[in-house]
């Protein structure tokens, strides 16, 4: 009697652990368990966007859920980051691309309501885009070395698309290194910044990879160098600014970057399953061929080391904005 009370106690004793852990599996993997919002601090058309878009297309599809994106621009994207920062029931269905103007705006804007570090998980670098420095197809300036000699002679104009754009910013840094006489111009936009450098109402600029590299290819402009780490594919025989070296400019590596940011709140379910399924995404034709369309690089860190990244992308545009007296 005994022995078959303890067999029966076993088996049911061991019938619920199998449905409790089966329980505790399901509950471990149910995020989401509604839409998620992909935030986008810019208007809508320009790259952010377009990624933006993009990525949720794709998240949608691996994450088996609705991802909606929401354009809530202003202020150098700090509006809609601010709005992010403030978390409330929805933030742990809530991501945001954020991009340079997260870094930057904390270095221009005065008195924010949120810590640009603390105040969030920074998931994944989704992709990262060259700056190119550019002169018109007539400009007597065939290198970078050229150019700086000639602006440390007399007063060079570079045009940029807003203030605090990482336009404007790359420009400034270039001013600040290498020491040199330069004017900013500022735009709406690059696409009115665009005609003034074909045109040779000004110098110079340092453009976004997508929005010059046609006309690079065409001739109507002359790629001198570019912003990042390593020579872009997409123009193998142009020179990095750190590879020119001189007049400072081995410290010049900087990217218009782009990456997924959560409240800080986010879970670390959420997290994991943004993680998993973020590396999908980057896996894809359709995001590969997007990436190379934009002349983009996919981004190389997530997590921790994507932090580090924009800890020390800040502490770079403080000093420019510093140096340069740009203040908002």
């Amino acid at each position: 009697m005994n022995n078959a009370f303890h067999t029966t106690c076993l088996s049911i004793c061991g019938g619920a652990l199998a449905l409790g852990l089966s329980v505790s599996s399901v509950s471990a993997n149910e995020w989401p368990t509604s839409d998620i919002r992909l935030v986008v601090p810019y208007a809508p058309g320009g790259t952010t966007d377009v990624l933006s878009r993009r990525v949720a297309d794709l998240l949608q599809q691996e994450l088996d859920a609705n991802v909606i994106v929401e354009n809530r621009p202003g202020a150098g994207s700090t509006v809609g980051t601010g709005r992010l920062a403030r978390g409330g029931r929805d933030a742990q269905h809530t991501i945001l691309m954020a991009s340079p103007g997260h870094t930057i705006g904390a270095a221009i804007y005065a008195d924010l309501s949120y810590d640009p570090v603390e105040d969030f998980v920074f998931l994944q670098n989704m992709i990262d885009i060259p700056n190119v420095m550019v002169v018109p197809a007539d400009s007597p300036y065939e290198s970078v070395i050229e150019f700086v000699e000639a602006a440390k002679e007399q007063d060079m104009t570079f045009s940029h698309s807003g203030v605090g754009s990482s336009i404007h910013m790359s420009g400034e840094l270039f001013k600040t290194l290498t020491e040199t006489n330069m004017t900013a111009v500022p735009f709406a936009g690059s696409g009115a910044a665009l005609p003034a450098l074909l045109g040779g109402d000004v110098n110079v600029s340092f453009e976004n990879m997508p929005t010059v590299l046609s006309h690079i290819r065409s001739g109507d402009l002359r790629a001198l160098a570019v912003t990042s780490a390593e020579r872009s594919e997409y123009l193998p025989d142009v020179p990095t600014l750190s590879e020119v070296g001189e007049y400072n400019l081995d410290q010049f590596i900087t990217t218009a970057w782009f990456g997924l940011i959560a409240h800080s709140s986010f879970s670390e379910e959420a997290q994991n399953v943004m993680h998993d399924a973020l590396d999908r995404v980057m896996e894809r034709e359709e995001f590969l061929d997007f990436a190379e369309q934009l002349g983009a690089e996919p981004g190389q860190v997530s997590g921790d080391a994507f932090k580090q990244f924009i800890v020390e992308d800040l502490e770079r545009w403080e000093g420019v904005a510093q140096q340069a007296g740009i203040s908002q």
